[in-house]
């Protein structure tokens, strides 16, 4: 006679709130992967600021100048390009190329590198000017990829923080893995990015309703690959994956978690951002500054190793559905 086994009840997927917490509990006992955005911040805020005003107005100038002598511009077009130029010496005032060591989504989290403060409690951060497009396209290229290594080698650090770690990765293999994501995200990112550009300007050639509607649509879409890019590199430092190999592991966790995993983001977004206004309330040259830079090095590095928390118990509990959810095959007993 056979008899049918009930199916086990399916286990509840992993908590945000405990994910967060054993993060937390995972940096207070490892406080030296502080370091590294301690030392980022630091650097940003009281080393010198490479500055390239002087190229940018130097392009702007020889872009007039030509467009002048040709007669290729009219007195309303000239107008319009010198307030196109104030606006971006306005903005490029205070710029500092160093901030480009704090790269995405692979990099050393940093509160400076959106304030760009040019004064200290010491007096105001000496400047290095940079003249020329050359050497700006130079540096642009080398910081870039001085912060992917240096990215690659702090998360490397908070995931064997997490004590998680299921492959022990060397920082040459992670420094590599992370040059090789990167690169393929920013390809992906230009091929994708240039002909929706692209689209969006020849819709917004035929209405003003219909780009609105085309952004909305686009703005959802961004918002299901959050999560994908968001995991995509933890299996590189978690796991010893090669880059393309931890990119369709987190889509393969996002396609059955999406909902879950949405809310963890989420979560790490609010807290993050929420604190980033509290850490910056102090001025740039008040000493006070530095419990700013310290509270957001420890809050995003603990949050750092809480996502790698997440993923490592959110594909467990994949491998647990899978497994109770194969059929039954052995053969019956009578």
């Amino acid at each position: 006679m056979e008899t049918n086994k009930a199916p086990q009840p399916l286990p509840p997927p992993p908590g945000v709130i405990q994910a967060i917490r054993a993060g937390l509990d995972a940096i207070s006992n490892h406080l030296a992967v502080l370091l590294p955005p301690l030392a980022l911040d630091l650097f940003l805020w009281f080393g010198p600021r490479l500055s390239v005003k002087g190229a940018l107005a130097r392009m702007f100038s020889d872009v007039m100048d030509y467009y002048s002598m040709n007669g290729l511009a009219n007195e309303m077009q000239v107008k319009q390009m010198m307030a196109v130029q104030e606006l971006m010496a306005d903005f490029f005032l205070k710029y500092n190329l160093f901030s480009l060591l704090r790269t995405f989504p692979v990099g050393i989290s940093s509160l400076l590198q959106s304030k760009m403060p040019d004064v200290t409690p010491l007096g105001a951060q000496p400047a290095i000017e940079i003249e020329s497009l050359a050497s700006t396209a130079g540096l642009f290229f080398l910081l870039t990829l001085c912060g992917w290594a240096l990215g690659g080698l702090y998360f490397n650090w908070v995931s064997g923080a997490t004590g998680i770690r299921e492959t022990a990765s060397g920082s040459a293999r992670a420094v590599l893995q992370t040059l090789l994501f990167s690169m393929i995200l920013t390809m992906a990112a230009f091929m994708i990015g240039i002909p929706v550009m692209v689209i969006l300007g020849v819709i917004g050639l035929i209405g003003a309703e219909l780009l609105q509607i085309a952004v909305f649509v686009i703005a959802l879409f961004s918002a299901w690959i959050v999560v994908p890019i968001f995991f995509a590199p933890h299996g590189m430092y978690l796991r010893g994956q090669n880059a393309f190999y931890s990119i369709y592991s987190s889509l393969r966790m996002a396609r059955f978690t999406l909902p879950s995993s949405s809310m963890f983001v989420l979560a790490i977004f609010v807290i993050s951002q929420g604190l980033n206004f509290l850490w910056s309330v102090p001025a740039d040259n008040s000493w006070m500054a530095l419990v700013g830079i310290a509270g957001h090095a420890f809050v995003t590095t603990a949050l750092l190793a809480s996502s790698f928390i997440y993923y490592r118990d959110m594909n467990a509990w994949l491998e647990i559905v899978f497994e109770r959810l194969k059929p039954n095959t052995a053969a019956p007993q009578a």
